[in-house]
């Protein structure tokens, strides 16, 4: 069975299925604020999420992190490893792209265990 949260009429926010849980793209609500307090947002985002779901980000299998702008990476990076439990970094890919906001400066997917 595949369990859906926040189904809309686009996409849910996160769907679980056996034992895995997937995580819609996560992006900031203040856009207004820089790529650290974005990035901050977007895992906090990602923390309330993986609580509802039953885990944490001890189990994050795998995260792609999408960023606007590359001179964002060092500071964008620095919160994500603040964030970031020692011995539990993901597999992770990191790509600049056009976001579907200006004003967004980052939006990561994650996949995590349950």
């Amino acid at each position: 069975m595949v369990q859906r949260f926040d189904v809309g009429t686009r996409l849910s926010e996160m769907a679980v299925h056996n034992g895995v849980c997937y995580l819609a793209g996560q992006v900031a609500a203040d856009g207004s604020q820089d790529i650290t307090g974005q990035t901050q947002q977007v895992l906090a985002a990602i923390d309330a999420l993986l609580a509802r779901a039953g885990t944490d980000k001890h189990k994050l299998l795998m995260v792609q992190i999408f960023i606007k702008d590359l001179a964002d990476f060092p500071a964008m990076n620095a919160a994500w490893e603040a964030w970031l439990p020692a011995g539990h970094a993901p597999p992770r890919a990191t790509v600049k792209a056009d976001l579907a906001k200006p004003e967004w400066r980052v939006e990561m997917v994650v996949t995590a265990a349950l």
